[in-house]
Formats: C-alpha cells, structure tokens, sequence
C-alpha cells in the first residue's frame, strides 16, 4: 500500500496505553516550547510575520504528524526554507508564495504515489552537503541587518551586494542591539554546553533578552527594534484563521514552477534525511513514500491558512525522541501547545526583540552548516570536491534552485564518467579465450584455450551498455578483411538502455551489409529481454543467441569453416 501513515495504526488492537500517551505528553509540550522561536524568528526571516511562521508549525506540524510516514517527524518551518521564501515573496508576493506551496505540496503528493520516495536516498552526498551549508551562510548574512541593528538601512538581496552594504554601513552599527545579540547569543552557547538539555538555549535567550530589552528601554530610555515595531498589528491579539483559497491563472502556475519545484525537492530531501536519523535512534522505520504524501497534503493546506512552506525539522525531531516521545501523538500535541500560544500569549510577542531573533538564526545557521562534514567532503575524489564547491557556491552567490540544478547535472555527469571508465569493449585476441568463464582459472597460465577458426572475431563488452559507452562503438569496426562471423560476448553486461540497444543494432545491420554474421554470448535473461523488446533477436535471428561462450563458438567455427570450404 502506497499510503499508510503511521498515525492510523496507533489504535489497532489496544496498541496506544496511557504510559504511552503520558510520554508523548511530556514530549510534545516540550518541542511546542522549543518550537515557539524558532517559527517566529523563521517567519520573520522568511519576510513574513511572525503569526505565519506559528500557523506553519501548528496546522502543518499536525498534518505531518497525522498523516505522515514516520513515528516521530515534527513538522513545521524550517531555516533551510528561508532563502526559497524570502526570495519568491519579494518577487511574487504573499500571493505566489501561497501558489506555489501548494503546487510544491501537489508536486510531493505525486512523488509518493509514484514511489520516488527511495530515489531521494540516493542524490549524492556532496550536493546535500553543499547545498545546506549554502543555506546555512545565506541565512547566517542576511541576519547580520538585525545582529547590529541596522534598522534604517535598506539591504540589498544577494550574499555579495549584502555584504557589501554592510561595510558601506559600519558607522551605522547599533552598539546596544549588538550587545544584545551578543549576549542572547553567548546564553545560547553555554546553556547548550552547560548540560541543560530539557528547557532550549534558544527559550532562555529569548526570555532573558526580551526582559533586558524592556527593561533598559523603560529605565534607560534605550530602544530597541522589536516585533512590536515590525508589526504593530500583533499587540491586538490574532483571530482565529480561516481557510481562504487564492486566486490562479495559468499564467501565474507557468511562472512558479521553478520556485514549486525547488521547494517540492528541498521538502522531500530534508524530511526524509530527518526520518532516516529518527530510525537510526529509535530503531523504527519509516515509509519514505507515505511521508512525501504526508508533507503534500500538509503543503496544501498550509497555505490556505496564511502559511509557508513546510517539512520535517531534525532538530526538533531529536528533541521530542530525547524526552520521551513514543508515536507520533507527541506531534499534534506539540501543535496543540503552539495554537494555545497562538490564541493567548501571541500580544506579548511584541516586545521580544529583533536582535534577540537574529542570535537564534546565526545559532540555527550554524547548526546546519554541516562544517565538520564540508571539511571531510574536501578530502574526497577531483570529482566529488568539485560538485561540493559548485553546488556550495552557485547557492550562495545565484541561488539555492540554480545550485541544486547543477549539482545534480554535475554528479550526474561525474556518474558517468565514472560508468564509462568501468566499462569496455575490447577485442580479444585468439590466444586469450579460455576454455572456462570463470576469470580466475582464465588467469592461470595453465588454463585450456578454446580453438578459433580463422574468420572469426571475438569482442567482449565488459560493464553496462548504456548511452555512455556509445562512442566506444567504433571498437567493433576494427576487423580483419577476412573476418566473416562475429562473436559479441556479453557475459559481463548486467543492463542494455535504449541507446545501448540503438548502437547494437546499428553494428549488426553494418555487419549484415559487409557479409558478416554476428552472434550474442552470455546475454542475462534482463538485457535478453530487452533485446526482445526492440526486435534485436529477430534481426539476429533467435538461433544466433547463446546462453555461454561454448556453443557460440563452436556455431561461430562451423560457420567460418563453410565459407573456406565454399
């Protein structure tokens, strides 16, 4: 079954008790607190407001959770969608943001009904790496504004003009504001070290700086930029939010494929990275297929409360496992703690202050730099070193969908380059065809060899014959005037492609047209059945394909020998 979230067989059989239950109690309301800045700062970052990065982690945090392929995922904003968002809304508004959610949540509901879950697994490491630790640098400069309370000075989009407005901007550095985050962000770090795992560094911060800040604002006259200031709205409270569909054209679906596509993709990868580490720490698995439908639907709803994108976030994920959650119970509660912040405590939020936020997110962007894996990464193959570089840079300096489009046509390439050097097609000569097809005993001096009759020709394809082994075709074009039967042996080969099939046939109907008869050895009943397919044993004729070297040669000799005697 292609769809079947793991919420659903909670309540088979008596298997939800209460001792579960009281775990994921415990679990939930604690990664519901941890939640809580991080889908605030997320928001803000995003260029959004603070109550959509909340309504994110609620109504998407409860939908990956009902209906996702994992125990334990927590679902909600990440900072690897930071970048993505931020750009499509100054480009196309709240409005193609909310388009494009959807389309990405309709793009992951296809992936996994079309089981791609498991192809996920498989992208290359260095782009992974690369493409993260991009992300994480991006994030890490666009809070710099925030850091040193750059408040009035408006800055460029893109990693260089950013930096360079910074420096063009130094005398403008806030002293205050950047104490501030100093100070939230030194609180971050040593409660971290300090062993105080249960409550978040990043809770503490921001309670103490929110405190500094208001304090020395009425005792001291300092100000501070606040989300109050940001958002003035948010001090009367926030209604409930309703579901409101947005308005499409095909014009504006045409124009948000791209950014759709790149959220689609960075949704799959992170979820499924995060439920992988899950199983590793609990020992569960999950089903890669459910999750990407689980993160779709979540992706389609989401938006139609006024939320952003949304996936699986590891962090968060590791925090509910360590405190005992059991099931994925643990993530709608954590929902459930959010929305009651949501309806109550949400005014309050305008007095925590922006400097605060840009601490937490310098803190997050570290976290997931991955720079002890990007260090290791270096020390690799030209190849892999370069697909790193490339896909780190390219997402720094153009953007995170350019660098995730070349990487993957980068390792694609590097893919195969590398099934070409593995692969072959040589000529053997007359001396070297063992009696055996075991290469060990062919590698012994003292092993038989098989007598070949003048007018024969005997080529091996060692590796798959695929589309990059084509231009090693003219390989079998190297033949004796005399030649009259050709031996292919395909022993070695686990799989033929189209091209792989396009090329043989044109070297058979060459053959064909030259007097020349050409005959298949050892071809497996996969490639065997593939030839079929494209009618290359009816070109060949079904008698002129061997299981082994044995009879084909004995074949190939008999038909040598009639043409010398005729």
């Amino acid at each position: 079954m292609v769809f079947s979230p793991k919420f659903f067989h909670l309540f088979k059989k008596g298997r939800y008790s209460r001792e579960r239950f009281v775990s994921d109690l415990i679990a939930g309301v604690v990664v519901g607190i941890i939640a809580l800045p991080l889908a605030i700062a997320f928001g803000i970052a995003s260029g959004v407001s603070p109550q959509q990065g909340l309504i994110t982690a609620i109504v998407a945090g409860f939908l990956i959770s009902v209906f996702g392929g994992s125990r334990f995922l927590i679902g909600g904003p990440t900072g690897a969608f930071i970048v993505i968002v931020s750009g499509i809304v100054a480009q196309y508004g709240i409005q193609g943001l909310t388009i494009a959610t959807i389309m990405a949540g309709v793009i992951l509901v296809a992936m996994g009904l079309c089981k791609m879950g498991a192809v996920f697994k498989f992208i290359p490491y260095p782009i992974v790496v690369g493409f993260t630790s991009g992300i994480a640098l991006t994030i890490f400069s666009t809070q710099m504004k925030d850091f040193f309370g750059l408040g009035d000075v408006s800055v460029p989009s893109g990693f260089i003009p950013e930096w360079i407005c910074y420096f063009q901007n130094i005398s403008h550095i806030s002293p205050t504001e950047t104490a501030l985050s100093v100070g939230c962000l030194l609180v971050i770090i040593f409660w971290n070290k300090w062993g105080f795992h249960k409550i978040p560094g990043s809770l503490i911060a921001l309670i103490i700086g929110t405190a500094a800040s208001v304090l020395l604002s009425r005792f001291t006259g300092l100000e501070f930029a606040t989300i109050g200031s940001k958002f003035p709205e948010l001090a009367e409270g926030l209604p409930m939010p309703k579901p409101v569909a947005p308005a499409m054209d095909f014009q504006t679906i045409k124009s948000l494929v791209s950014p759709a596509f790149t959220i689609a993709v960075l949704c799959a990868i992170e979820s499924l990275l995060a439920a992988m580490v899950a199983d590793g720490v609990t020992g569960k698995q999950h089903d890669s297929n459910t999750e990407l439908i689980g993160q779709g639907i979540a992706n389609i709803v989401t938006p139609l409360f006024g939320g952003i994108p949304a996936t699986g976030a590891l962090a968060r994920t590791m925090a509910s496992i360590n405190n005992g959650a059991r099931t994925s119970v643990a993530g709608i509660i954590h929902a459930a703690v959010l929305l009651l912040i949501y309806l109550f405590l949400m005014p309050y939020a305008v007095y925590i202050p922006l400097s605060c936020l840009a601490a937490i997110l310098v803190v997050v962007a570290f976290n997931m730099s991955e720079w002890r894996s990007f260090r290791y990464l270096l020390k690799g193959d030209a190849p892999d070193v370069a697909v790193l570089l490339i896909t780190f840079f390219l997402t720094v300096i153009v953007d995170l969908t350019v660098g995730i489009e070349v990487g993957v046509v980068l390792a694609i390439a590097m893919f195969v380059r590398r099934m070409m050097q593995t692969s072959s097609i040589e000529v053997l000569d007359q001396d070297r065809l063992a009696a055996t097809d075991d290469d060990d005993m062919a590698a012994k001096d003292d092993v038989e060899m098989l007598d070949i009759h003048k007018g024969v020709e005997v080529y091996e394809i060692n590796g798959p014959y695929f589309f990059g082994l084509a231009s090693r075709s003219e390989e079998f074009e190297r033949r004796n005037k005399d030649t009259r039967v050709r031996i292919i042996r395909m022993r070695k080969v686990p799989f033929i492609d189209s091209t792989g099939v396009k090329n043989l046939k044109n070297i058979i109907d060459m053959a064909h047209k030259r007097g020349v008869e050409v005959i298949l050895s050892g071809v497996n009943e996969r490639v065997l059945g593939t030839l079929r397919k494209f009618g290359v044993d009816e070109l060949i004729g079904e008698g002129n394909i061997f299981p082994n070297i044995f009879p084909a040669l004995a074949h190939a000799n008999e038909v040598a020998d009639s043409f010398v005697e005729a």
